[in-house]
């Protein structure tokens, strides 16, 4: 854990109490007892968009070694309580889902090449996820304009587009041999393994079957992560349809995505959810409650991740 992550986090979690604070607690509390028990099963929903991304990736693997689904859902898992709960600027995860593989007996090429693909398509389908959330958001009047839609399409074409291109121009083993001439020799074996990555990563972008897979899946993923949303306002009696709950689900997603330097997007993810209340025609303690219900979520779902992810380093240094 760095110093800034933490610092970072603390700060966060000031914003986050600050404008909890500034709420009709009474009104917020009552609404959080009311839910009760609801809120849990709300926050188990999250295993089915872990279980969709986990085929998701699983279908970068190769065949042979692929593992089972049941295994890349523990992976996708611990990733995601990793880069959810610590400070690690959302990369932590992707170390450990690396091992965890490793663990599973795929090849280090391949491993590292089906991460780094996932990730690149992980931004294509969150993009595509925010711009329906956001037309959705227009179209029921929240006051977002087309232009802002328009510009948020540009701007991540711009981040996807330059991510999945730094890929197929054999970046990595570009990097790695610089580093190797500057250093006098000294980094062959990792010039030679980046070498063996960006080919793995090369091969994987010309299959277009798993790519066009693994997108659809990652979407379907999005989507389903709308029912936590759809079950949470249910249970805190101010049901919406679900065309709401995507709309609420993609902003939130994509602010997280936006602030990954922040631990568990602390503070912001709060602004988000009661931004989007007032947007949404729902009261402010409804989107406080909200803002609780996806942090019980954390704490329901997260949490126990870390301890898979404690067993699962033991295992495999077993």
């Amino acid at each position: 854990m760095n110093r800034i992550g933490i610092l970072l986090a603390l700060a966060g979690m000031g914003g986050a109490l600050l404008l909890l604070a500034q709420q009709d607690l009474t009104e917020v509390w009552a609404l959080l007892a009311q839910a009760g028990f609801g809120l849990v099963l709300a926050s188990v929903a999250h295993a089915m968009p872990m279980l969709l991304n986990a085929e998701a990736w699983r279908v970068l693997l190769p065949g042979g070694k692929r593992p089972s689904l049941a295994a890349m859902t523990a992976n996708v898992w611990v990733r995601e309580s990793i880069n959810g709960l610590l400070p690690v600027a959302r990369i932590g995860g992707e170390v450990a889902s690396y091992r965890l593989l490793r663990g599973e007996g795929v090849r280090p090429a391949a491993a590292a090449a089906s991460l780094m693909v996932d990730m690149a398509i992980g931004i294509l389908s969150q993009l595509a996820f925010a711009l329906l959330g956001l037309a959705l958001l227009a179209t029921q009047g929240a006051g977002v304009g087309w232009q802002g839609l328009a510009a948020g399409m540009l701007g991540g074409l711009v981040l996807a587009g330059g991510f999945v291109l730094a890929q197929r121009s054999n970046l990595l083993s570009k990097v790695a041999g610089a580093l190797n001439a500057v250093a006098a020799g000294r980094f062959e074996a990792f010039t030679a393994h980046s070498a063996r990555i960006d080919r793995m990563a090369r091969r994987l972008w010309r299959s277009k079957a798993a790519i066009g897979l693994c997108f659809l899946w990652q979407l379907l993923g999005w989507v389903a992560g709308a029912l936590e949303i759809w079950l949470a306002l249910y249970f805190l009696g101010h049901p919406v349809d679900w065309s709401t709950a995507l709309a609420i689900e993609a902003m939130i997603q994509a602010l997280s995505s936006a602030a990954f330097l922040v631990p568990g997007a602390l503070g912001l993810q709060e602004a988000g959810f009661l931004g989007l209340a007032l947007l949404l025609g729902l009261p402010a303690e409804a989107g406080a409650a909200l803002a609780i219900a996806r942090r019980i979520r954390d704490l329901v779902v997260f949490l126990p991740g870390l301890a898979a992810w404690v067993w699962a380093e033991k295992r495999i240094a077993a």
